[in-house]
């Protein structure tokens, strides 16, 4: 197939260009986002290759449709970008990957933890500047404290196991409880209880129309005065202008996020030589007990090698067969 990649970056270039050695699709690359000021360039394509924050709406598939598109292939696992009832009305299918390297977001959430806890990013300033005072920096044993899992999937599995190794107690909160996850001593309990017991708090669930704004000026209050709050997920599960408060209040201990709701103008590009014009998060920036990462927790050599195979062999699938087992349905 004739493939468009949306907001392509080099080291997709590298990854895909190797997978598909053993492929033989047709690869072009945008550096730019899908929008509707660009959705144009995908006429003359069989499939369209998008990430988190391409925009893939009802105005974007309905052109796509015209132009004869039979694939959105999601180069990642979430699709909350993507109006899947409108895929669905002009007949275009809509492929994942659901499960590319749980552990590279896992340990990248335990290095927030770590980094907020032990005030890592605080001492690395303060030594190069020739400041070796320790004042200020003390942290905690995470060895019997307890750890509040919301989602426990692949991700929150991987999670929960090295909490555990750490010494948590590990709590979780999921309409579906995980096997594996009972099985290494996770007790499952109420959200409002995880919320009031948990010392960390890390979210990994999807981003729905549920679970949008699932940490929030109600449910901030029934957070453990004091407590870390992790996410590693989709920016939307958290209202910033509420976790913002909640931080200059001191009800928050700390924050560690590598997704922020409104990244789609910020994320994946270099602004170091340009005003930031979003307030809510030039203002989280300035908080000490706060640590944002542009959304990297995925940023694995073994993830995006798992990223490039099975995203082109979600195509290829679809291609041959007319269906793959990582379609999304509405």
């Amino acid at each position: 197939m004739k493939i468009a990649f949306y907001s392509a970056k080099q080291y997709d270039r590298d990854f895909f260009d190797m997978a598909n050695r053993s492929k033989s699709h047709e690869l072009t690359y945008f550096s730019f986002s899908l929008e509707e000021k660009t959705v144009g360039l995908a006429e003359g394509y069989d499939a369209i290759c998008v990430f988190v924050n391409d925009i893939v709406n009802d105005v974007c598939l309905e052109k796509m449709a015209s132009f004869g598109i039979k694939v959105i292939a999601l180069r990642c696992a979430g699709f909350n970008n993507v109006d899947l009832e409108a895929a669905e009305k002009f007949g275009i299918k809509v492929v994942r990957v659901p499960a590319y390297s749980p552990h590279s977001v896992a340990e990248h959430t335990l290095a927030l933890v770590l980094s907020l806890n032990r005030k890592i990013h605080r001492a690395y300033n303060r030594v190069r500047e020739g400041n070796f005072s320790i004042e200020g920096l003390m942290g905690y044993d995470l060895n019997g404290l307890t750890a509040g899992v919301i989602g426990t999937g692949k991700i929150g599995e991987c999670v929960s196991q090295i909490f555990k190794g750490f010494g948590c107690k590990v709590i979780a909160f999921d309409p579906t409880e995980n096997e594996n996850c009972l099985k290494i001593g996770v007790k499952y309990v109420g959200l409002d209880q995880l919320l009031s017991e948990a010392d960390i708090i890390t979210l990994h669930c999807p981003l729905t129309a549920e679970s949008h704004h699932l940490i929030n000026k109600e449910t901030i209050k029934k957070i453990k005065d004091d407590a870390m709050l992790i996410n590693t997920s989709r920016g939307g599960l958290i209202d910033t202008v509420a976790i913002t408060k909640a931080l200059k209040k001191g009800k928050i201990g700390s924050l560690g996020i590598d997704v922020y709701e409104e990244e789609g103008d910020l994320f994946f590009k270099d602004m170091s030589g340009q005003v930031i014009q979003d307030d809510v998060f030039a203002r989280l920036t300035t908080f000490p007990n706060v640590i944002i990462t542009g959304h990297q927790a995925f940023f694995t050599q073994n993830a995006l090698r798992n990223i490039s195979d099975i995203t082109l062999s979600n195509i290829s699938e679809i291609e041959s067969k007319g269906a793959s087992e990582n379609e999304v349905f509405q």
